[in-house]
């Protein structure tokens, strides 16, 4: 809230935390930190705030750990830690948190003012379950799952040939089932376990999580993680597993093996998938949350590992016999574009986990960056060909998605509007010069578009997000740009190293990773499942 909240003594629950008050001491003064309180009131500071990664909220927010001391010439009391109110981080001066009028007698009274709707950790979660929240989360992961099925095989299956759309299509469908098993199985425990995780040590734990939360064993109607019931939080994180070896299609179609893509997307999702997202979202303990890595709804986690792995495999598999974008259906692909961009409002909204302000800003920064991105696309056509294209401003707006998604929570208006801007510019560059330069088939621009665009995003967080251009985010432009940068190329060393050994191994198993050549001319509908679109459909 942006008005001062009064706590009396004792153990406050609030919508995002709790704080926890011992009974004031007559006639003592209130420090916080550093800072003093004056006769009746103090405003705290920014810098005053400890900086730690969320465990809880998938875009690696900040928490503070709060410690508030009575304090008098004689004595002091320490009150009850931890205290973990939400999100006093980055605030603005609009949300800076107000401690004031305590009297002798009267029990201590605190302002809080949460900024951008931000969750506590669910190790220190101990709020009750939030309908809002619920609502907005639920909406959200259909959302996402809308993403997928049927947006991204629409987006994918309209820029093929049509004697390979019901493949495009499959691949998309059997990536979601399987992925959402193997989730079940093992993979929210493996992302998302803290067994063995220390804040600031480094091991195994911090790259991977364990097994005890393997098919879901824990998961009950009670448990929370932060305001939402863990069984939904398990969910929207399974949609997010979903789309990105989905992603990867992009860059396989009209060649690749359907056995193969399967044994590729069920290996990558443990060698990449599960320790990028417990390294990142794992929370306090987890390799890149303890070195302040930040990452609102996936730049690391699902579009650099997904270009990346995309990238290794196109390389692998080789050009098509025909490398030329073939649109076999531009309007299915523009239907595709515009299920996907709704479907970014959960992707990103959703991401705060908390039907608040954070939400909000979310969405806002991802309508301004995909619409920008789409338009400066389109110039550009319009400057090379003379010509709008349909197909450019589709992939401009996804440029734009993709590279907003790591700093949606923490940038403002100017900041979105920028990361539109050079998303289109970078993504454009890498789609086309840099892909006909050297001679790789990526061949719907899965690494242009979201590898470039989740690594742009991630990097340019410390500078767009930064307080100074109407961010959220506090922390001195270069020193978070920095974490940044090393995370983002570290996570695509990795991703490259993993993939290259998992397209191996799955084609020792498949016997090849390629269809025959007579399979590729006439299209892999028939030779993959033995159907074929109807004339209408066609």
């Amino acid at each position: 809230t942006r008005s001062p909240t009064y706590l009396e003594s004792g153990t406050h629950k609030m919508a995002m935390g709790s704080l926890t008050f011992s009974a004031p001491m007559m006639g003592k003064n209130l420090s916080y930190q550093s800072q003093r309180l004056s006769q009746s009131r103090i405003t705290l500071a920014r810098t005053t705030v400890t900086r730690r990664t969320c465990p809880l909220p998938r875009r690696a927010a900040l928490r503070t750990s709060l410690k508030i001391q009575a304090t008098s010439d004689k004595q002091s009391v320490k009150l009850p830690e931890p205290i973990s109110p939400p999100a006093l981080i980055n605030a603005s001066p609009k949300n800076d948190t107000v401690i004031h009028d305590f009297t002798k007698k009267a029990a201590m009274c605190v302002a809080v003012c949460a900024a951008v709707g931000l969750a506590a950790s669910p190790a220190h979660a101990t709020a009750g379950l939030v309908a809002a929240d619920t609502a907005w989360v639920l909406t959200s992961t259909a959302l996402v799952l809308f993403m997928t099925v049927p947006g991204l095989s629409a987006f994918y299956g309209g820029l093929v040939k049509r004697d390979s759309v019901l493949s495009v299509l499959m691949q998309c469908f059997a990536i979601t089932c399987l992925m959402s098993v193997l989730w079940v199985v093992c993979g929210y425990s493996l992302s998302f376990s803290t067994v063995g995780m220390v804040e600031g040590a480094r091991g195994l734990p911090s790259i991977i999580g364990g097994l005890d939360k393997a098919f879901l064993t824990g998961v009950t109607a009670e448990s929370l993680t932060g305001t939402i019931p863990e069984a939904l939080w398990c969910l929207f994180q399974m949609t997010f597993a979903i789309i990105t070896p989905a992603l990867m299609v992009g860059s396989f179609v009209q060649r690749m093996k359907f056995n193969a893509v399967m044994w590729y997307v069920f290996m990558w999702a443990f060698a990449v998938y599960f320790p990028a997202c417990h390294m990142v979202w794992g929370g306090a303990g987890g390799f890149f949350a303890d070195m302040g890595v930040l990452d609102f709804a996936g730049g690391i986690v699902v579009h650099i590992t997904a270009g990346i792995g995309a990238l290794v495999g196109a390389i692998m598999l080789g050009p098509r016999k025909e490398n030329k974008l073939a649109c076999g259906n531009i309007t299915l692909t523009c239907l595709g574009t515009g299920m996907l961009w709704v479907g970014w409002y959960g992707f990103n909204g959703g991401s705060a986990i908390a039907a608040g302000s954070g939400a909000a800003y979310a969405a806002l920064s991802t309508q301004i960056s995909a619409a920008t991105a789409a338009l400066v696309w389109m110039l550009q056509d319009i400057a090379e060909t003379g010509k709008a294209s349909l197909v450019g401003i589709c992939t401009g707006s996804i440029a734009g998605l993709a590279a907003i998604t790591p700093a949606s929570g923490f940038t403002g208006p100017l900041g979105a509007l920028c990361m539109g801007v050079l998303s289109a510019v970078v993504c454009r560059f890498f789609s086309t010069t840099i892909k006909e330069t050297f001679n790789y088939d990526d061949s719907l621009d899965v690494f242009g578009v979201h590898g470039v665009g989740g690594f742009l995003g991630t990097c340019l967080l410390g500078i767009l997000g930064h307080t100074s251009l109407g961010g959220f985010n506090a922390v001195p432009m270069m020193q978070q740009t920095k974490v940044q940068c090393i995370a983002a190329v570290a996570t695509a060393l990795y991703t490259a190293v993993a993939s290259f050994v998992c397209l191996k191994i799955t084609s020792a198993i498949t016997g090849g990773l390629r269809v025959p050549v007579e399979a590729e001319e006439k299209g892999l509908d028939m030779y993959s499942h033995d159907e074929i679109q109807t004339p209408y459909l066609q």
